[in-house]
């Protein structure tokens, strides 16, 4: 937590805002019918690949697997020279000194996730345990989830004292607390959870491990942006957002951008701020700039998967 998030008043949880479904879901579907197109599209997509986390979290990973991913974090596309890298790498702990290697001065971060990802059905101890030893391997920034088991239970201060934990745990590693918004069924826990990360020190809210579904739907992001508003406009203090899992096509990037743009404004329109957890994005992105520029869509034989 950081110090002045340590002289803010904790709320009671129990007593967050409730969440108007149907409103949400109005807002969202008249953002969706929003086109965006010439130089603007151009340079929205460009924003979306430096925004990206090339994510690798599988058991068959490999060094060389992770080694190609960071290749590619750094060389979206040898035939656009202009092309942004993405924001960073994300891999599970035991690649991290890998991929550090592998990005050498790069501005590409290194994230890993930790905390028994993704049940998080560990003991904090080791939890915290496996939070330093990411830090100690070079991770930038650590993305925890939060024992949602818990959470449904109501036991909302075990959840924020874990969260509290894991962040003294970073050092000074950015904190990415993941929801796994899929698994808390409806959108008043999300704000409830939303609120809990960031009062317990998080410097990312995000929704999703990508390994449940739904994921990052418009509305349960938008529900989270509306709880950082709520929350800078009473502490000051911003607060980064990333949606993950289930973003695959540059449309609904742009739109995601969009409802960032109309929520929070145009500060939150960085790669420090707001992010995509979402590999396969970044090969859909190419084919719309490469279509652009040639006039021709390549074949996906053209992109690695990585």
């Amino acid at each position: 937590m950081s110090t002045k998030q340590k002289d803010i008043q904790i709320p009671d949880f129990r007593f967050t805002p409730t969440i108007d479904k149907v409103g949400v879901e109005e807002r969202v579907a008249r953002i969706q019918t929003r086109s965006i197109k010439g130089e603007s599209k151009i340079q929205g997509m460009k924003m979306v690949l430096n925004m990206i986390d090339l994510t690798t979290l599988e058991g068959k990973d490999t060094p060389g697997k992770v080694k190609q991913m960071c290749y590619k974090a750094q060389h979206l596309h040898e035939a656009y020279p202009d092309c942004p890298t993405v924001a960073a790498v994300c891999v599970y702990p035991s690649m991290v000194k890998i991929a550090k290697e592998a990005l050498g001065n790069s501005n590409v971060k290194v994230a890993s996730v930790s905390t028994a990802f993704p049940s998080g059905q560990a003991p904090r101890e080791v939890k915290i345990m496996d939070t330093k030893f990411a830090v100690e391997q070079g991770a930038d920034e650590i993305d925890m989830v939060i024992s949602r088991g818990k959470f449904l239970s109501g036991e909302y201060n075990f959840v924020f004292d874990e969260i509290a934990a894991i962040k003294e745990a970073c050092g000074k590693a950015r904190l990415k607390v993941i929801l796994e918004t899929g698994e808390l069924v409806t959108l008043d826990n999300v704000r409830k959870a939303s609120e809990i990360a960031m009062y317990a020190g998080a410097d990312f809210i995000k929704t999703s491990t990508g390994k449940i579904q739904p994921a990052a739907t418009m509305q349960v992001t938008y529900v989270m942006l509306m709880a950082i508003k709520d929350y800078f406009n009473k502490t000051g203090i911003m607060i980064g957002m990333k949606p993950a899992g289930g973003i695959s096509t540059s449309k609904l990037a742009l739109h995601n951008l969009l409802m960032v743009k109309e929520t929070l404004g145009e500060n939150w329109l960085d790669n420090h701020w707001f992010r995509f957890g979402a590999s396969s994005l970044a090969n859909d992105v190419l084919m719309q700039l490469m279509k652009s520029k040639t006039g021709v869509y390549q074949s996906g034989d053209y992109f690695s998967l990585d």
